[in-house]
């Protein structure tokens, strides 16, 4: 029987969160304490936390909240972010290691409480954790991580006896952990900031901002916002004066999710950096007997690789790997890392007071982002925590610690920046040789245009340059978007932003014939 494919499309929490109303996008001018700019885990957190700080706040968003990275999460609440406590005990120390765990898991408990507190629905339900390999070249190395991540204050245990159907040769194990239903979580939490006072508008981008006493946003809608404080929490930061964008590379990730019958869940989220990526969890389902497998993995860098050909990679593995499983839903998501591994979490470097960032989770958003709303709030309100400058993105990190993946990052960035200029100018596509459902760049009076042919056979043309820093853009056939492989951005075919850094679309461009090009 071969093996159905699902479409790429909504993940499985936006399809199944409640009906709601859409804020309104942004419509008067405004003053406010804080402005945060970023409607998903990070920046909801924060602006709750500030509301219950006394402070006035306003939430601005482009799209819907947590229809971003947050909405496309596989939501694990973990402290345990696959193999990298030894590899802080090394680079951060032993306290640094000691710190990012007890921040990751107070937000964990943090998060935890407000389920209660607030009543939130949202599948709340305790799991273990699991790093785990099948190499048995590399049992030693998890035998370590177990080690380090104890020392961190972990409740970690190696161990080889896990839910999943295949043998493993080792894994790290720490319980306590949970899984959620993320958009439901976060629809609540904007509920109980909108009973508190605070100012919610989605479908408004940030367009601009002018730093002063106070800091201004422009938005698309034509409106301001003033406000004396700033959090840019756009996973990645749309505004970067100090150039972050350079300690940060941008991955996208593939998930497939299906039901399989209840006795057959593995108990557990796991995770393994084998085979491209491989991450497994369950969530409930109204049907009787039945649980929801989500699979993750198979992440490449955007505007690069065969996405589709990735998807139905994992697909596979997860119908060989899991017999009987019957996909239903197929999705991707966006991933920042930091090129030294710790998010920056605190004031934005080289900016003036007041202007703050949450960015580089690395995949580890859930934790990542509670923990960020709880030390920004605090920083905000004049307090201190003992892991502020463990996150600090303004942190001198020594050059041999952040220079490989420094100077790696950058150097993929100057090849699409130079060597796709190269080969758009050589490239002999044309027009008539793009596919309906396709894409692809060609070159139109001298100018690199990006030309999308849909279904109907109908041609749109934009700018093929990204219009954060000007790279050229390539596209994505699977999920039908413009993709920039240096930093990350996607635009739709008609040249909308669909994720930042980029907050300009794509300008239309008229298409020639071509003999007069």
């Amino acid at each position: 029987m071969s093996t159905r494919y699902p479409p790429l499309g909504p993940s499985y929490w936006m399809r199944t969160a409640p009906g709601d109303e859409p804020y309104p996008a942004l419509a008067s001018d405004m003053d406010v304490d804080v402005a945060i700019v970023g409607a998903g885990i990070a920046g909801l957190s924060t602006a709750h936390e500030l509301m219950r700080a006394g402070r006035t706040v306003a939430v601005l968003d482009a799209g819907r909240l947590a229809g971003g990275v947050t909405g496309y999460t596989t939501a694990k609440l973990t402290a345990l972010h696959g193999m990298v406590y030894a590899h802080l005990r090394r680079t951060r120390g032993p306290d640094g290691a000691r710190l990012y765990a007890r921040s990751q898991t107070e937000a964990i408990e943090h998060a935890a409480a407000l389920v209660e507190e607030l009543g939130i629905d949202c599948d709340w339900e305790p799991r273990s954790a699991y790093s785990y390999v099948t190499d048995p070249d590399q049992a030693d190395q998890v035998r370590a991580e177990a080690e380090a991540a104890r020392e961190a204050g972990l409740p970690a245990v190696f161990t080889q006896d896990t839910g999943l159907p295949f043998p493993v040769a080792g894994a790290v194990r720490v319980d306590g952990q949970a899984q959620f239903h993320p958009r439901n979580y976060l629809l609540a939490l904007a509920a109980d900031l909108a009973a508190q006072g605070a100012l919610i508008h989605e479908n408004t981008r940030v367009t601009g901002l002018t730093e002063g006493e106070p800091h201004t946003l422009e938005t698309d809608t034509g409106n301001v916002v003033r406000a004396r404080d700033v959090v840019v929490a756009t996973h990645y930061p749309v505004f970067d004066r100090s150039l972050l964008f350079s300690r940060l590379s941008p991955r996208r990730e593939f998930a497939v999710a299906g039901r399989i019958p209840a006795a057959l869940d593995p108990d557990g989220m796991y995770i393994t950096s084998e085979e491209n990526t491989r991450s497994v969890r369950t969530a409930p389902l109204d049907t009787p007997g039945k649980r929801l497998l989500i699979i993750t993995g198979e992440h490449i860098t955007p505007g690069t690789g065969d996405p589709e050909e990735r998807f139905r990679r994992l697909t596979d593995w997860m119908t060989a790997t899991f017999p009987g499983v019957e996909p239903m839903y197929g999705w991707a998501t966006h991933d920042t890392d930091a090129t030294d591994t710790v998010p920056l979490v605190g004031p934005m470097p080289s900016g003036s007071p007041g202007l703050w960032v949450a960015t580089g989770f690395r995949g580890w958003g859930m934790s990542g982002g509670i923990m960020a709303g709880r030390l920004l709030a605090t920083l905000i309100d004049g307090g201190s925590s003992p892991w502020a400058e463990l996150y600090d993105p303004r942190r001198l990190t020594p050059v041999l610690r952040e220079a490989p993946r420094f100077l790696q990052t950058q150097a993929k960035v100057a090849g699409h920046f130079v060597g796709d200029r190269l080969a758009a100018a050589r490239s002999g596509a044309a027009v008539e040789d793009i596919e309906p459902g396709d894409g692809a760049v060609v070159r139109v009076g001298g100018e690199s245009v990006a030309v999308h042919r849909d279904d109907a056979g109908e041609l749109h043309a934009v700018s093929a340059r990204c219009t954060h820093l000007g790279c050229l853009v390539c596209f994505n056939a699977a999920e039908r978007a413009w993709e920039c492989p240096c930093h990350g951005s996607r635009f739709s075919p008609d040249g909308s932003v669909l994720q930042g850094p980029a907050t300009r679309p794509l300008p239309r461009r008229a298409l020639r014939r071509r003999e007069d090009t």
